[in-house]
């Protein structure tokens, strides 16, 4: 089956619709979908549910949706740079389900490994257990988490062949291989393919099978906050 295609737009031709469940990978602006973004909001599809770590910054990452106004729900752990996320949820024109930073990555890993869901002591005693069900093992409570199973897996990698084996470039790998586990579609956009077997099988962090579509296409290296040591005096 050929994955490989021309651009993002291509490559999610057919998939988009409103109202669908987004995982998408990334940690702050490292290792984000970025192009098949941007591609999400050309299409100006809208009520869309993300489960992602955060919601980029205002102008980058999932940012350029929550402005465009085509996100209604975020699934998500740390939202503390986006200043139109805090509007918007402060007015209630965002939903917003917290979830420890943990929990969300094995909410998707165990929705990808078919697993209904899991308990765990995360979040038992706060907020974030409410409405839940818990259960006692051995004297602890534990709070029951339901595995996310997406319509649809964004994620960014640093190379792949093509059939869609994945390598991640040191810490972006982050939630992108959980989050590509768990949509019942998974698109992938890299810096490079490469020839088939040139890739070392020991160091493939995702097997093709999880992949369905490919594009590759030049990234932005943004820095999320840049920092500098001042100049020494003379």
């Amino acid at each position: 089956m050929q994955k490989i295609y021309d651009d993002a737009d291509a490559a999610l031709d057919g998939l988009l619709r409103d109202d669908m469940l987004i995982a998408a990978g990334g940690f702050g602006l490292c290792g984000i979908p970025e192009l098949l973004l941007s591609a999400i909001e050309r299409s100006k599809v809208k009520g869309l549910t993300f489960a992602s770590n955060n919601a980029g910054v205002d102008d980058f990452g999932i940012g350029i949706l929550l402005a465009s106004r085509q996100v209604k729900k975020m699934m998500s752990s740390y939202v503390g740079e986006n200043a139109e996320f805090m509007r918007q949820f402060l007015e209630g024109e965002l939903e917003v389900e917290f979830n420890p930073q943990g929990t969300l990555a094995e909410r998707m890993r165990a929705g990808g490994a078919g697993i209904a869901g899991f308990y765990t002591k995360t979040g038992v005693g706060t907020q974030i257990a409410e409405g839940k069900e818990t259960k006692v093992f051995d004297d602890e409570t534990y709070v029951l988490e339901r595995g996310i199973e997406a319509d649809l897996a964004i994620v960014k990698a640093w190379k792949a062949d093509d059939t869609g084996n994945l390598v991640f470039r040191k810490t972006a790998r982050n939630f992108n291989v959980p989050a590509a586990m768990c949509g019942k579609t998974c698109v992938a956009e890299v810096e490079e393919i490469v020839p088939r077997g040139s890739l070392d099988p020991d160091c493939i962090h995702l097997p093709g099978v999880f992949v369905h579509r490919l594009i590759q296409g030049d990234h932005e290296k943004r820095i999320e906050k840049v920092t500098t040591r001042k100049k020494e005096e003379a």
